[in-house]
């Protein structure tokens, strides 16, 4: 393999320097944003009504929010809750599932892996075998009384840097405006209707939903109430209810209760107000009061006007958004509506296009994961169905954890505390599926888990008999630490660790051929290795995902300083683990054998074994050369076109081997209408929003990396973004880095870091060592790394 294909020198060239130092902006400042015809890069606008669910715009709080049609004479706001989940508690381990642990072990390391399969099936697979789906409210109609659906000027956007939805039209010479807003203060999603012409709006408003159980009933005058209970999941009944109250505060005009609905006439405007609640209060507690909680939010929210409610909302927004900026250049393609650049995205020069979906990434986090709510889902927090595909759940073999890699590296490290508070609690379940299914201590998670923390292996062997799901979101709590240096977090979070540690030290097994440790039974996440099942022991994911939670439990009991004799263990199971293996086609093995070359499907969206590449930095370019060029044959074999978040691991993996031009043509793939729909949503197909997560994350990797105490600027630089400007990405340690480039190379770099310390910038070759001060910056030019 030669070193041009794994170093391309074009993308190399982008990051030297090897020319004239530029001028570091102005004060600091970070270079104003392209401006598009609608003067708002952060913009999201079209030129007709959504038709579709996935041309509906999201706005959210983290724990509710709506999807906004825009629709003239019928607006639709469909709403979610993020606790409105089927079912309720449970715990699924099946009770013959340890009795039979041994023979499964034995038939895999004996190669009978068709008839492991079956036996797994029919001995310790979950019961029930799939696990509760994420449910809607339902929806909000808005029938407007008096006008048509064939308005004489339309348009509709979302403003992601402000956080809000409008739609406005012109009809019959009155031109109608709707905002809407979801407060993460005010926990309440509020719209704003108003018209050019006094006592105007005239609607009636309805609430309706596609779950079993729910009654709709008028307050009073002004108030809706959409009540409920959630679907069974199987055989656990619903155990939640749930509310969605509506409060309509008309200016001029009236309101009344008309049946289910309510009425407003001759309204000069009109604000609406949504709260929603379930009774769950963990996922062992249902007991929650939602008709109190929603009675308490609406009245907070109704002494405030809409326009106070929505500074609020912007502000609050923008003290996350802002924290970073992404200028890549503009082009005339960045005039047109959001949904026409996406359709000509693969041909056109649009690099605004790729800034627009980094931010939107960036939003979408902040709208589905805040303190206090539920983490982002398969579906973020926006779902229409009360089965949404693959239940909307946590499927932890890549999707969960692909939903939080732009986090820490976007500045949004309190966007993490859902996600780590949602491990401390599968901690406690997952001990019971350690014990009662492995005799196991610690605590373990298989490939999914949903609301009520459920961790035993589901949907089937082939599938879901993979016991490595919890160890890997471990690794986010401690890169949680690595880019936030804190030594009481990281004391509270140790016995999650160890816990995670101590059930692989009591599972691994001996493999007969090598006496090396592996886990079994395992498999290489939804791949069929071509012999029979996808069943298998030590998969090559599994050890670096092992290895990682070694090494950092490891590391956080010496920071800590104490548990010397557990560290000491852990080292020296981690010393034992099954090392990576080249294969004969010159690639990275994803199983101990080498059987790439007949797996059943050789294109496979999941590329579990360059795990070890990204997210992991076991496999480096410069460290381990020959596993990185085994990695990228793995990835060439593998091809480029995905479903919508194997697609952006692919650009992540690609901007880890620095080959920036690649990365960029597979974000352009991303980016086009196959795998991003109108409203900008992720295309599994069907909608699966960590696409939108593992696209961010990928720009960000393009333009800066780092690993321990070395920063590298600008590693993966495509020649299609030959100028541009970022602002407030982050790295471990705690350091903030602004960037400025023209003609493909740097031009400024600014580092500030919160932690004292030593740091090893890289450009292209060359090395430059910079001392870290809070409350002071380092700048560096091009001219200061010498001959790169």
């Amino acid at each position: 393999m030669s070193n041009r294909l794994l170093f391309p020198s074009a993308t190399r060239r982008g990051a030297l320097g090897l020319f004239s130092a530029g001028v570091a902006l102005a004060g600091g400042a970070a270079r104003a944003a392209p401006r598009t015809r609608s003067g708002n890069a952060n913009l999201l606008w079209y030129e007709g009504p959504a038709k579709e669910w996935t041309e509906a715009l999201p706005v959210g709080n983290g724990r509710i929010g709506a999807m906004v049609f825009g629709g003239v004479a019928n607006e639709q706001l469909q709403l979610n809750e993020d606790t409105l989940w089927a079912g309720g508690p449970y715990d699924p381990v099946n009770p013959r599932a340890k009795a039979n642990m041994a023979q499964l072990r034995k038939l895999i390391f004996d190669g009978r892996y068709p008839e492991a399969e079956a036996f797994a099936n029919a001995n310790v697979m979950a019961t029930p075998l799939r696990q509760a789906a994420f449910q809607t409210v339902g929806s909000l109609a808005i029938a407007m009384a008096g006008i048509g659906d064939a308005p004489e000027r339309y348009r509709r956007s979302l403003d992601i840097d402000s956080a809000m939805a409008e739609t406005e039209f012109t009809i019959g010479g009155v031109t109608y405006r709707r905002r809407v807003i979801a407060s993460p203060i005010d926990q309440v999603i509020a719209v704003h209707l108003s018209a050019s012409r006094r006592g105007a709006i005239s609607c009636r408003l309805g609430f309706a939903s596609p779950l079993k159980q729910w009654t709709v009933a008028p307050e009073g005058v002004d108030t809706l109430l959409l009540a409920g209970r959630n679907d069974r999941h199987g055989d656990i009944p619903g155990a939640l209810r749930f509310e969605a109250r509506l409060l309509a505060q008309p200016k001029g005009g009236r309101v009344s209760a008309a049946g289910q609905e309510l009425v407003v006439d001759g309204a000069d405007e009109l604000t609406l107000l949504i709260a929603m609640a379930t009774s769950y209060r963990r996922f062992d507690d249902v007991s929650g009061d939602p008709a109190a909680i929603t009675s308490a939010q609406i009245a907070k929210a109704a002494s405030r006007s809409f326009a106070t409610i929505a500074a609020a909302t912007t502000a609050e927004h923008r003290r996350l958004f802002r924290r970073v900026t992404l200028d890549l250049g503009s082009s005339p393609a960045a005039a047109l509506p959001t949904d026409a650049r996406i359709r000509q995205s693969e041909t056109a020069n649009d690099p605004a296009l790729a800034a627009l979906y980094f931010q939107y990434g960036r939003y979408l986090l902040i709208g589905s994961s805040r303190p206090g709510s539920q983490p982002a889902n398969l579906q973020g927090i926006w779902n229409d169905k009360p089965s949404p595909p693959w239940g909307g759940k946590y499927t932890v073999n890549i999707n969960t954890e692909m939903n939080y890699w732009p986090a820490e590296p976007t500045n949004l490290p309190e966007c993490v505390e859902p996600l780590i508070r949602m491990v401390r609690e599968i901690a406690v379940t997952g001990a019971r599926t350690a014990r009662d299914m492995y005799g196991a201590r610690g605590w373990v998670c298989h490939h999914n888990t949903d609301l009520w923390r459920a961790t035993a292996p589901i949907d089937g062997a082939k599938f879901g008999l993979w016991p490595t799901g919890g160890a890997w979101l471990c690794t986010h709590l401690w890169e949680h630490y690595e880019y936030n240096p804190d030594r009481a977090y990281l004391a509270s979070i140790y016995p999650v660790l160890k816990g995670a540690a101590l059930f692989f030290l009591d599972t691994l097994q001996v493999d007969p051929k090598t006496g090396r440790l592996v886990t079994n039974p395992s498999l290489s996440p939804e791949n069929d290795h071509g012999h029979g099942s996808s069943l298998i022991h030590g998969p090559t994911m599994d050890m670096q995902i092992v290895g990682d939670l070694f090494d950092q439990t490891a590391a956080a009991a010496h920071i800590l300083g104490g548990d010397a004799a557990f560290a000491d263990e852990v080292v020296a199971a981690r010393k034992r683990l099954l090392p990576m293996k080249i294969g004969s086609q010159g690639q990275l093995q994803e199983w101990p054998e080498d059987w790439d070359a007949n797996a059943g499907d050789i294109h496979h969206r999941h590329v579990s074994h360059l795990y070890g590449l990204y997210p992991s930095r076991q496999i480096d370019v410069d460290r381990t050369p020959e596993l990185a060029r085994a990695a990228q044959r793995s990835l060439e074999i593998r091809g480029d076109k995905a479903t919508g978040w194997a697609t952006a691991w692919r650009i992540n993996l690609w901007a880890r081997l620095r080959d920036g031009n690649r990365a960029h043509s597979i974000l352009r793939f991303l980016l086009g209408p196959e795998r991003t729909y109108p409203n900008m949503f992720d295309a599994h197909p069907p909608f699966q929003i960590d696409g939108n997560f593992g696209g961010a994350a990928g720009i960000a990797e393009m333009l800066v990396q780092n690993q321990g105490e070395e920063i590298r600027l600008l590693p993966a630089l495509p020649q299609a973004w030959p100028e541009g400007s970022v602002t407030g990405l982050r790295t471990r340690g705690g350091c903030t880095i602004d960037l400025s480039w023209r003609g493909g190379r740097l031009e400024s770099a600014r580092i500030r870091g919160s932690v004292e310390g030593r740091r090893i910038v890289r450009l292209g070759e060359g090395r430059r060592e910079v001392r870290i001060r809070p409350g002071r910056e380092v700048r560096l030019k091009a001219r200061d790394f010498g001959r790169a």
